[in-house]
């Protein structure tokens, strides 16, 4: 009986070494490639944390430089923190703050630069619409009408449709383009949500051009 065990477990033990001889080298490096995998994987999450975390602790620097009106700390920071970090959230909101600072201390050229490289680097896309809307406007104000159409072109998401409109309605009326400026106010007006304030803003602006929406608006329903 024991000679039987003998030859079976050394049968076993051929077979396994036969099975390991032709797979063991195929085995051995998928274990490798797989290690190799789960330690890139925690490598490339602690490099994202640690990125993260220093990101919002210069988020963090700029922001208090921010409320200080330091138009030149908030400067600074934003400059270093793109450099560093650019691809991190904190440096897309960081742009959209540092271009508010700039702006009150009028540093037009600073701002706009500033929103035009959230614009094309922003971490999301909606983030990347937000600057240009913001972009946008500071090209009106410094009357780069061309410009400012050509920004607005590259506003993707349509949840910023009705801020578009606005934004083309005073474009138009800078030109001297009224009829337009209506037409895109009112698309402004039905798009945006009826419990905004902005939506005010917008009705007081086709007033000033002899339009009443709210009046079109209960005619209509009265005479359906």
């Amino acid at each position: 009986m024991a000679s039987h065990l003998d030859l079976e477990e050394q049968e076993q033990l051929d077979q396994l070494k036969a099975f390991w001889a032709r797979w063991g080298n195929l085995i051995t490096w998928l274990l490798v490639a797989v290690l190799a995998t789960y330690a890139g994987w925690n490598g490339w999450n602690y490099w994202q944390r640690d990125q993260a975390i220093k990101a919002a602790a210069m988020y963090d620097a700029l922001d208090s430089a921010a409320q200080a009106k330091d138009a030149d700390k908030v400067a600074s920071v934003f400059a270093d923190l793109k450099e560093r970090f650019p691809r991190t959230t904190y440096a897309t909101q960081a742009a959209l703050l540092a271009a508010k600072v700039q702006h009150e201390k009028g540093q037009g050229d600073a701002a706009r630069a500033t929103l035009a490289w959230a614009a094309e680097h922003g971490s999301e896309e909606e983030y990347r619409d937000i600057a240009r809307l913001r972009l946008a406007g500071l090209q009106l104000d410094a009357k780069q009408y061309d410009e400012a159409a050509k920004t607005l072109d590259g506003v993707k998401l349509a949840d910023f449709a009705a801020l578009v409109a606005d934004r083309r309605g005073d474009l138009a009326l800078l030109q001297g383009k009224p009829d337009q400026a209506k037409q895109e106010f009112k698309k402004a007006y039905e798009g945006l949500d009826k419990k905004l304030d902005y939506r005010r803003l917008v009705e007081a602006k086709l007033a000033t051009l002899g339009v009443a929406p709210a009046a079109e608006a209960a005619a209509s329903g009265a005479a359906q």
